[in-house]
């Protein structure tokens, strides 16, 4: 009986090899990938980062915490905020960030995603009190920058680079709505109303250029009668007759009653007589 223990002890030293090697070779090998950082610590105390790739640890001495370097999102809840001008809207937004410094984002903060998350709804409320209700809906992308400008110089600490922020959506009250889309009318009508008014502006400054330019040159005035004579003629089915008047003549008119208003009624010939009001006709 004791040669056949002897026999079998060889096998029972291979087995005992294999079990301890699969129980500690994954704590001794890790693989990490590209976009991994691995945070080591001996003991409790920060050691080094390591990784990407192939790294070896001491088995239940050293301990890793991952850290992914790639830009994560975080979705900030919609939630109810009251603007600078008293309106009550309801927001969300979304962070788009990244880890630049692996031991920072382990060491100096508890759960950097969580810390971001807080950090970034706190700000929206903040910045978006602080703004009106068209500066908000207008200028969406200076207040971005102001949530954005705000939350990295917090994580700049942390070892995080915020990339951007967005404000998704903006959410109204129906009776805000109700009163933006009557102001959105109303200045429809007002510019509907300019803008008719100024070219009814331009309309009578042309008329006014076109009667100039008629009375300085007569021979455009017959032209226009020989176009409305044409007009009238493609657009009406009845016959008319139309007899061409001398500009010419018109003028000599013109002449003539200007003489007349010139002379002074009161004149009189050097060898006229008055007449006496007494003697009879």
């Amino acid at each position: 009986m004791p040669e056949d223990l002897t026999l079998f002890e060889p096998f029972v030293w291979i087995i005992t090899a294999a079990v301890l090697l699969a129980i500690l070779l994954p704590q001794m090998v890790k693989i990490l990938r590209e976009y991994e950082r691995a945070v080591v610590f001996r003991l409790g105390k920060f050691l080094s980062v390591k990784g990407p790739g192939f790294i070896i640890l001491i088995p239940f001495i050293d301990r890793i915490e991952r850290v992914d370097l790639r830009v994560l999102t975080i979705n900030v809840e919609r939630q109810e905020v009251i603007t600078r001008d008293n309106v009550t809207v309801h927001v969300d937004a979304i962070v788009f960030f990244r880890v630049v410094d692996a031991e920072k984002a382990i060491i100096q903060v508890e759960r950097y995603m969580e810390a971001t998350t807080w950090l970034a709804q706190a700000t929206l409320r903040s910045i978006v009190g602080q703004v009106e209700l068209d500066e908000l809906l207008a200028e969406r992308e200076t207040v971005n920058k102001k949530i954005q400008d705000i939350i990295d110089r917090q994580t700049d600490p942390w070892g995080i680079k915020v990339v951007s922020v967005e404000v998704r959506d903006v959410v109204l009250p129906e009776d805000m709505k109700r009163v933006m889309a009557r102001q959105a009318e109303t200045e429809r009508d007002r510019r509907a109303k300019v803008i008719h008014a100024e070219g009814e502006f331009q309309a009578a400054a042309r008329l006014v250029e076109a009667a100039q330019m008629m009375r300085d040159h007569p021979i455009a005035l017959q032209l226009r009668y020989l176009q409305t004579m044409t007009d009238v003629s493609e657009e009406q089915n009845a016959t008319f007759a139309f007899i061409p008047f001398p500009m010419e003549l018109l003028e000599a008119f013109r002449s003539f009653g200007r003489g007349r208003g010139d002379a002074n009624p009161g004149d009189a010939s050097p060898g006229a007589v008055a007449p006496d009001p007494e003697e009879p006709a």
